[in-house]
């Protein structure tokens, strides 16, 4: 065993696992008052519903060392064949062991579903969401991560079939980013419209909240991307010198078309530029010479800035973004590899192909549409359907009344902000009292 690897990436588990706070965080921020609390409790059941999971049967699904090009097999249930195992990818033995590779994974694992809970802020029952996180998890992630990030044997035998197929995707552009978009699109269409949208306002409440966010997503993202180099050495260096240029790159794009276009750069617009280079560069981050991330970040920042404004037009709301940052950035880090990726980095232990300006043709390019486009498919089908299932039978959208309530006093009983002190606290049972006789009510009605 490597101590120095092994530490590296046992540091980037716990930094990607700060993510899902710092995601919920993120959100928090963006939401009205009464939704905050439920914004930070849908990231962090989905930490407990998906490490279960993982430990269970998940980190089997993806990693099973004897599945097919879908799933892998069920080799490591419980985990336990797992202990005193070195970490193996593509015939290549990294010195850290099993378990360590698999709580590095289990935090994509846990944030992936997380980020789809931006799409359907402000109306979603906590019991739907919980179940839904379940069963997509099961259902979608787990065999995702496996098509994109188990390479096999060295023979590329039990591979991912996108992996087989030569789809680079460093850190999650595919599996993390374009998953949960789709997915957070799809949910956003079954649950339907927030009560008043697009004429109300929905502003978000504290937009400190929302920077520091931000900042906790890009500080965790170092461990997301450069720990994905399963250790200390020159491609985790890579990967970190593109993430951090990428991000700051894409935040000012995003602050130049607001100047631009509204007259006025604003915060908002400045954390949500910086996650908008975070999910650009991940795919990429391994793939890509430092001068070509200062021009991802550049483009993603700009096209995302211009892709939230898609939901009007188009006529889904998606509440917090997740659409036109998560997926649409997912797509451009993802063909971005197709056109600037190069083997000049291979040295460092990342990409081997070279795009189309470099010289490698179109060749690359189709792998990576395939890649975003089977992903994007897939995700969305199989998400649609499930939140049909679950809205009709235990219910996934909150009713109209309770959504006006707020969703923080109807599903948890509480509130985020206790101003007792100014009267908070007698508005606070007025309005639990008020929810629970419409429940009475709708139960006399019945």
């Amino acid at each position: 065993m490597d101590t120095g690897d092994t530490a590296w990436v046992l540091m980037s588990a716990a930094l990607v696992l700060l993510m899902t706070p710092g995601l919920a965080f993120f959100y928090g921020g963006m939401v009205r008052s009464k939704s905050v609390l439920n914004m930070l409790m849908m990231s962090f059941v989905t930490i407990g519903i998906v490490s279960v999971l993982w430990t269970l049967f998940g980190f089997s699904v993806a990693f099973g060392a004897g599945g097919n090009g879908f799933m892998g097999d069920f080799g490591y249930v419980g985990l336990g064949e797992a202990m005193n195992q070195m970490t193996t990818v593509n015939g290549a033995v990294y010195k850290i062991p099993l378990l360590v590779f698999s709580m590095f994974q289990l935090m994509f694992a846990i944030i992936t579903p997380a980020l789809i809970s931006g799409a359907i802020a402000d109306r979603a029952k906590f019991l739907g969401w919980s179940v839904f996180v379940t069963l997509w998890t099961t259902i979608v992630y787990f065999p995702v991560a496996h098509w994109v990030f188990d390479f096999g044997d060295a023979n590329g035998n039990h591979a991912g079939w996108l992996a087989k197929l030569g789809v680079q995707d460093f850190a999650g552009g595919t599996a993390v980013h374009i998953n949960a978009g789709a997915a957070g699109l799809a949910l956003a269409i079954v649950l339907g419209k927030r009560n008043g949208w697009p004429k109300a306002q929905f502003r978000p409440h504290n937009l400190p909240l929302v920077l520091l966010g931000a900042g906790l997503l890009w500080f965790g993202w170092f461990g997301f991307n450069a720990g994905s180099a399963l250790g200390a050495n020159g491609l985790a260096g890579l990967a970190f010198t593109n993430t951090m240029v990428c991000t700051a790159t894409a935040l000012l794009g995003w602050i130049l078309v607001e100047k631009l276009r509204d007259g006025h750069p604003t915060s908002l617009g400045a954390a949500s530029g910086a996650v908008a280079g975070l999910v650009a560069v991940t795919p990429a981050c391994a793939s890509i010479v430092p001068w070509a991330a200062v021009l991802l970040g550049l483009v993603a920042g700009a096209i995302c800035a211009l892709a939230v404004g898609l939901k009007y037009r188009l006529g889904f709301d998606d509440s917090l973004d997740v659409v036109g940052v998560h997926l649409v950035g997912g797509i451009v880090g993802c063909l971005y590899i197709g056109l600037f990726g190069t083997g000049r980095v291979a040295g460092a232990g990342g990409a081997s192909a070279d795009g189309v300006f470099y010289g490698g043709g179109f060749g690359l390019l189709g792998k990576q549409a395939i890649g975003a486009g089977s992903v994007l498919v897939y995700s969305f089908v199989i998400t649609f359907v499930l939140g049909t299932v679950i809205n009709k039978t235990i219910g996934f959208r909150l009713d109209p009344e309770d959504e006006e309530t707020g969703v923080d006093l109807f599903e948890h009983a509480e509130t985020g902000y206790e101003l007792a002190g100014v009267g908070g606290g007698s508005a606070f049972h007025a309005a639990v009292s008020t929810s629970h006789r419409t429940e009475a009510a709708k139960g006399v009605s019945a």
